[in-house]
């Protein structure tokens, strides 16, 4: 799915169903993409979200929830995506990226 694999930026969220229990399946598919800016999971399973977000190439993960940042915290994507926090104080080898997770515990 096209949509899917691109950086498309304005309020477009893809929804893509999958088979009960195939994470892994899931996160293949989430991470078959040449960007990795954000991403969003939503569950009531607050473990599952935490190894899907582990897992996922993405600079910033949004659990039950989506948007919703600080300004002031490092902000930048994975692979192609994002730039800026490259200069910042949490600037640190290529090899190392920093992931940020912001959690809603209750999802409304």
């Amino acid at each position: 799915m096209y949509i899917a694999q691109e950086e498309s930026f304005g309020p477009v969220m893809v929804i893509s169903k999958f088979k009960n229990g195939d994470v892994d399946g899931v996160l293949r598919r989430a991470n078959a993409t040449e960007y990795g800016l954000a991403s969003g999971v939503f569950t009531k399973d607050i473990s599952k979200a935490l190894y899907i977000s582990e897992k996922l190439e993405a600079g910033t993960v949004f659990i039950n929830t989506y948007n919703k940042t600080d300004v002031a915290a490092p902000f930048g994507g994975f692979k192609l995506s994002g730039f800026g926090k490259d200069l910042g104080k949490l600037s640190s080898p290529s090899v190392i990226s920093h992931m940020r997770v912001l959690i809603n515990e209750k999802p409304t």
